[in-house]
């Protein structure tokens, strides 16, 4: 069963990993990566705190909205847990 999220409408100020075009935005995860350092807090060189990073897929028009060319083309993006929140 495919789990649905959608990307958190976060403008942190500094180094972030998350593209502004996907904040808001829902999609499903495509797959689990695993955990990682954060690089948001490794650009400061602050305590490593590890992370998962999964991979989700999202559609055009979810992205670009009725005017998307291709409206079921997808765009995959690997996105850290912390960005990500559940959708019912």
């Amino acid at each position: 069963m495919a789990e649905h999220v959608r990307v958190k409408s976060m403008m942190p100020p500094g180094h972030v990993r998350t593209p502004c075009y996907l904040r808001g935005k829902s999609g499903t995860i495509e797959r689990r990566l695993g955990e990682f350092a954060n690089p948001e807090r490794a650009a400061y060189r602050l305590e490593k705190e590890m992370q998962p990073l999964v991979r989700v897929r999202f559609t055009m028009v979810e992205i670009w909205g009725k005017n998307a060319e291709n409206p079921d083309d997808t765009l995959d993006a690997e996105i850290y847990a912390h960005w990500l929140e559940k959708v019912d």
